[in-house]
């Protein structure tokens, strides 16, 4: 520690001066010191030196400079792998017991000369106080993620070396010999694990869609390995409950077979659906975690009802009703208007043909449909008297031969390249003659050629009122349009596509429900279940102000209470990781004094990567060591590392110097020594009545 000046510091001789005659004209000699002792003038002159040459050297800008020194010891990072691909194997009570006890005495020889920070890594990094807390339990392994942890914590540290204890095997993030290019310390490798190929039948994965529909059927491809069961058999086996809907015997007929099995099961039951796949077991299998899969699918009944109502049977009806049945998704019912006699709300989309008609007034059926909700698509213009900003206005009965001419810019839904060029071709379908109103909110699809001449007369038109969807195909014939589609291309993809697709868009609602509850239906057991709600007031707003309470229960009953959280302007809730099984939840929430509720389902899968691969890779962690100057060591010798450690010339504690400038005038000693210089000389004045 040591004072250093701005000015030069010859300065000091000045400020002394100025002290010292401040002082002298102070107490020379004055009447008034007369009966004062000759030593407490001096004593009280020596004070007042002292103030006024520490005021003059403050205003030098004197700094103080202070030089601290700290050692740190090399840091030496114990990497554990905590995957279960470690105790699947018969050695797996020597990782738990005996394994443990020497890593914990290693960690206690080199904490005497190093600073051991000890990591646990496989689907999360946690630093772990000791290594006890492993338990080898974690179902992915990120080995990369671990190097990624070690550069961001540790960069600017004295890093001696890292200690990775693994069985080399990863199935998550990137290639650790890449993304340890960072780290530029030496790696010691422990090798654990077998790299010895053992019997072992695998049910390596099931692949199927996450959602069925119902009455459907739905593909499963379960890809089945055995390792050194050649001559062997198993048996596949695809359950749900008691019920086996899938049994089949595979044969091994080498030590490193691999299969893969396609499976076609029927979707029978809504909701989510629990499939169990299980391989039989083999003599001397090394073990038996990786022979079964739970399965969870979610069967949905979302199957659109569609009615078709006629004047009379007529081949467009039988045209529209086999596109439409070409989607498995839709269900079609057609009658004539004389053979209808059940409510229209059931039904998703109602097509009316020629309707209403001469014959028909139909007047019933017309206001029920003004009355709901139901989609209308309608043909031969007879959506004149429905929900329709489309009027046709005809003196006579006649009818021109119109083609369609496709509106490039239709806004609703897309429409294929092929179909753009398809329509081209199709043949005229019959229109009434007259003029054609509408209004501006309508979009037409197709507008009327009538010969050479392209019109601006819609040949089909949407509309949507009050969010309901209409639309007007103001023609009749549309069958030749099936019949060309085929003859042109053998198949009737083009006129299925703008069927379906008009078809989808009526008969899609928006959900303008005032509360909603969204997430995954399918979690993994390593992942956290979170899940989001919405809540809107009257006026469709997003709101957050009332609380939000739902309730998970399991398949046993048990039910956990949960409470949202709120965010800016929605909900969220973290009920945290749950076991493999099916749950249901049950939300609510009160606006006012109206409560809102909905209701869900959701599934943890087992994740058992782990178990696929059992084979330690101890070639990745000796190529991972000499890349980085290390070595490979085998958990028999795990005392030899203190030693190749102690070695090393480039692993030392690092000495370190902080040096510091602080303005003198800012320390509260030296306010606290004036104040006390000036109290006793005004104390000894005052005392000898000085003033």
């Amino acid at each position: 520690m040591n004072i250093i000046f701005e000015a030069p510091s010859w300065f000091l001789f000045f400020c002394i001066l100025a002290g010292a005659l401040y002082s002298f004209v102070l107490y020379r000699k004055d009447k008034k010191f007369n009966d004062i002792s000759i030593w407490i003038i001096r004593l009280m002159a020596v004070f007042r030196f002292l103030v006024v040459t520490i005021l003059c050297i403050l205003l030098l800008s004197p700094l103080l400079k202070t030089v601290n020194r700290s050692t740190e010891k090399p840091v030496v990072i114990i990497a554990q792998d905590n995957s279960e691909s470690l105790v699947v194997t018969k050695d797996s009570n020597f990782y738990k017991k005996e394994y443990k006890q020497n890593l914990q005495k290693l960690i206690e020889i080199l904490s005497e000369k190093y600073d051991v920070r000890t990591y646990s890594f496989a689907d999360k990094i946690k630093e772990i106080s000791t290594i006890d807390s492993v338990s080898f339990n974690e179902k992915q392994t990120d080995m990369s993620a671990l190097f990624d942890e070690i550069d961001t914590r540790y960069s600017n540290r004295n890093l001696g070396a890292i200690i990775l204890a693994s069985d080399g095997l990863y199935n998550k993030g990137a290639n650790p010999l890449y993304t340890s290019d960072k780290i530029k310390i030496p790696i010691y490798a422990i090798a654990l694990g077998d790299t010895t190929i053992k019997k072992d039948a695998i049910l390596t994965k099931v692949d199927h869609n996450r959602l069925a529909y119902l009455g459907n059927e739905f593909p499963m491809e379960v890809v089945v390995n055995a390792k050194q069961l050649k001559g062997k058999t198993s048996v596949l086996t695809i359950s749900k409950g008691a019920a086996t809907l899938f049994s089949q015997t595979v044969n091994f007929n080498s030590n490193a077979y691999i299969v893969t099995i396609p499976v076609l099961l029927q979707a029978k039951e809504v909701g989510l659906q629990h499939y169990k796949v299980h391989l039989s077991s083999v003599e001397d299998e090394m073990t038996l975690a990786n022979n079964f899969r739970d399965v969870f699918i979610d069967v949905l009944d979302a199957r659109q009802k569609v009615l078709i109502l006629s004047d009379a049977p007529h081949p467009d009806i039988a045209a529209i009703k086999l596109s439409i049945e070409s989607n498995q998704n839709y269900e079609v019912e057609s009658y004539t208007l004389d053979d209808f006699d059940k409510p229209l709300k059931k039904y998703n989309l109602v097509i009316l043909h020629s309707l209403p008609s001469a014959r028909n007034a139909v007047s019933k059926i017309l206001t029920e449909l003004n009355a709901s909700d139901v989609p209308v698509w309608s043909f031969s213009g007879a959506n004149s008297m429905l929900r329709s900003d489309l009027s046709i206005i005809s003196k006579a009965v006649k009818t021109n031969e119109v083609e369609p001419v496709l509106e490039e810019n239709f806004p609703l839904f897309t429409i294929s390249d092929e179909l753009r060029n398809g329509i081209k071709d199709f043949p005229a379908v019959a229109c009434p003659f007259g003029t054609y109103q509408t209004d501006n909110n309508s979009n037409a699809l197709f507008y009327q050629r009538i010969g050479i001449v392209d019109t601006k007369t819609p040949l089909m038109i949407f509309t949507t009122n009050s969010e309901i969807k209409t639309a007007v195909f103001t023609g009749e014939g549309i069958w030749r349009w099936r019949l060309q589609d085929f003859a042109a291309h053998g198949n009737h993809l083009l006129f299925d596509e703008f069927v379906s697709k008009t078809v989808q868009y009526l008969s899609v609602k928006v959900d303008k429900s005032f509360f909603k509850v969204l997430g995954k239906n399918n979690f993994y057991e390593n992942e956290a279940i979170e899940l989001e709600a919405e809540v809107y007031n009257q006026s469709y707003e997003l709101i957050n102000e009332p609380e939000v309470n739902v309730v998970i229960s399991n398949s046993d009953n048990k039910k956990f209470n949960y409470s949202f959280s709120k965010t800016s302007n929605a909900y969220r809730l973290n009920a945290g990781m749950m076991p493999v099984g099916e749950y249901k939840y049950d939300a609510k929430v009160k606006v006012g004094e109206k409560v809102y509720s909905q209701h869900g389902e959701f599934s943890i899968s087992a994740l058992q990567v782990e178990l696929t691969n059992t084979v330690a890779d101890h070639q990745l962690l000796y190529s991972l060591a000499k890349k980085h100057d290390g070595d490979l060591i085998y958990p028999g010798k795990l005392g030899v590392l203190a030693d190749l450690l102690n070695k090393r010339e480039d692993i030392k504690t690092v000495s370190y110097s902080e040096k510091k400038l602080r303005e003198v005038i800012n320390l509260k000693g030296i306010f606290f020594l004036i104040l006390i210089l000036l109290s006793f000389e005004w104390f000894m004045r005052k005392r000898n009545g000085a003033y």
